[in-house]
């Protein structure tokens, strides 16, 4: 269709007229060729691309997930107004980026696209990840708690340890010294860092996540400010969450189970510290896991802003979920698993959570069976 146009408004109206003839000529060039116009090509000359098309190769070294993996992570993404190749390529440069926490710059080399291209594509994607939290990170039904009771009884060695239902634990994650307000991120340990608080299940899937305080907030402070405590979230009446002595134990507004200080003062004790142990560290292996998958967030500082370091540290969290349901496992590395946290400043306990933990360790030291020189006698 001819297009009458005005003419009058000198280069302005040159450029426009420059543009328009452009067009024209590629629609008649595209009409002439018998498809449409193209404006755009997939550069299959790219490494990474080259690797992900052949539909073969291992992503992990690249993208820290396996095939299945990504190509799941692409399916939740997708939305209806989504089409073509692009939709892929964006979530394979956000994986890329996440997998190596390196500069846009890096990123846009790898990919060959403008910085400014990778920038609005790792954040586009960041939003859309966020966005599946309530669909991947979630607490159990009424049905799966009993199921996950049986988890931390198992994890436990103790039947005492049936009504656990949850792990908790904080993380502190590196990041580039903030411009403003830089001594409250600068934690116990002498870094600057993000918390994240997390809950998580027998099977070290996060039921809850809570990120964003500074790295000099306590723990404890933590979690008395998170929805968890503040909303009474998790866990359900009857049910208890354990976590380590750097948190309070308290039976209300959450069942919270520490363990008893060191040094021990009997027997009991000590036997409930280490079932105890063995059921909450727990959270300390879902840590590493993550840690072991996103090494290049968890093991260096992060050089984005603090405000976006939340949402990163948040995907970390989201995506672990997604690869743990996928069966998509890597083992936590060595140096990622132990105790990232306040465990070494106990906090007080409270006397409704003391006896509760009281019940709990006299049940784990009573005979499960009457010794046999007790059923011998009639008393």
């Amino acid at each position: 269709m001819e297009c009458e146009m005005d003419w009058r408004f000198g280069e302005a109206s040159a450029v426009l007229r420059t543009l328009y003839q452009t067009i024209v000529g590629k629609k008649e060039l595209s009409q002439k060729c018998g498809h449409p116009s193209q404006y755009c090509r997939l550069n299959l000359h790219v490494p990474v691309l080259v690797i992900y098309f052949d539909g073969e190769s291992d992503l992990r070294p690249d993208f820290r997930l396996s095939r299945l993996t990504v190509a799941h992570l692409i399916q939740l993404l997708r939305s209806p107004l989504d089409h073509g190749w692009g939709h892929d390529l964006e979530v394979l440069v956000f994986l890329f980026w996440m997998a190596s926490a390196t500069s846009y710059r890096v990123v846009s080399r790898a990919f060959a696209i403008p910085r400014s291209t990778v920038h609005d594509i790792i954040h586009r994607v960041t939003e859309k990840v966020l966005r599946l939290k309530n669909r991947l990170i979630f607490f159990p039904s009424a049905d799966q708690l009993q199921t996950t009771g049986a988890g931390f009884e198992r994890l436990a060695g103790s039947a005492a340890f049936a009504r656990v239902v949850g792990s908790i634990d904080g993380c502190h994650i590196r990041i580039k010294p903030p411009s403003a307000d830089a001594q409250c991120y600068f934690n116990r340990k002498l870094f600057h860092s993000i918390q994240l608080q997390a809950v998580c299940d027998h099977q070290c899937q996060f039921l809850d996540i809570f990120v964003g305080y500074p790295g000099s907030v306590h723990d404890a402070r933590v979690l008395k400010n998170s929805p968890l405590y503040v909303q009474k979230l998790y866990p359900p009446e009857g049910f208890q969450i354990l976590g380590d002595g750097g948190y309070p134990c308290t039976s209300e507004p959450l069942a919270l189970i520490t363990p008893y200080r060191e040094p021990v003062r009997n027997p009991v004790e000590a036997r409930f510290n280490r079932h105890h142990a063995k059921a909450r560290s727990v959270v300390e292996r879902a840590f590493g896991i993550m840690k072991a998958r996103w090494r290049s967030i968890f093991f260096k500082a992060l050089e984005v802003k603090p405000q976006f370091a939340v949402k990163v540290i948040a995907c970390c969290a989201i995506l672990h979920n997604l690869c743990q349901k996928d069966g998509d496992i890597l083992e936590p590395v060595e140096e990622a698993l132990g105790p990232d946290d306040g465990g070494d400043q106990v906090q007080p306990d409270l006397a409704c959570g003391e006896r509760l933990r009281g019940r709990i360790a006299a049940a784990v030291s009573a005979p499960v069976n009457n010794p046999p020189a007790l059923q011998d006698h009639d008393y």
